[in-house]
């Protein structure tokens, strides 16, 4: 069994990046996104608004001026989950700030063999491996520095990323046909 750490110890790695923080989510949903206010509300068909203040942005957008940014890659499932909807509806506050976040379709994921777990990437040299388990809770993480495990979390980010279309373009798609 690895050793896990909980979430709050590598929270240091999102200042401290040097150039760029990517995220790979693989996930159907997050309980923590569940039990949020948040998304209770865009059950009841309430957009997510905005929130530039939210500590996260306020990060993003630090790192932006500081010349380092933020990408993540979601993996869909077609049609997609609540979670999903929620995330991709969620992400133009995140995108306002300077993330790029981007949609990839679950059958192109498997076909490019991408991990299947979630994983935040560091400056290309340190791999965070999420530990979530069925109930869609993070359990902990697992700080990864094996050069080839590195590597190989790299070379999935580089397949990924070229595939993965604008998570604005695929919500109004999905908005649209829903």
């Amino acid at each position: 069994m690895p050793a896990l750490v909980p979430f709050e110890d590598i929270v240091h790695l999102f200042g401290e990046f040097r150039h760029t923080a990517f995220r790979l989510e693989t996930r159907c949903g997050y309980a923590s996104d569940r039990a949020g206010a948040r998304y209770q509300a865009f059950m009841r068909g309430i957009e997510p608004e905005e929130q530039p203040e939210h500590p996260w942005n306020a990060n993003v957008r630090q790192k932006a001026v500081q010349g380092a940014r933020f990408s993540r890659v979601r993996i869909i499932d077609e049609p997609p989950t609540d979670g999903q909807r929620f995330l991709m509806a969620a992400a133009a506050g995140n995108v306002a700030a300077g993330e790029d976040i981007r949609v990839l379709p679950r059958a192109e994921a498997v076909r490019l063999k991408l991990p299947e777990y979630d994983l935040w990437l560091f400056d290309s040299r340190t791999l965070v491996r999420l530990h979530i388990d069925d109930q869609d809770v993070t359990t902990g993480v697992e700080v990864v520095d094996d050069p080839a495990e590195v590597l190989a979390a790299c070379r999935a980010r580089d397949r990924a990323w070229p595939l993965a279309a604008p998570t604005a373009e695929v919500w109004a798609q999905v908005r649209s046909s829903a």
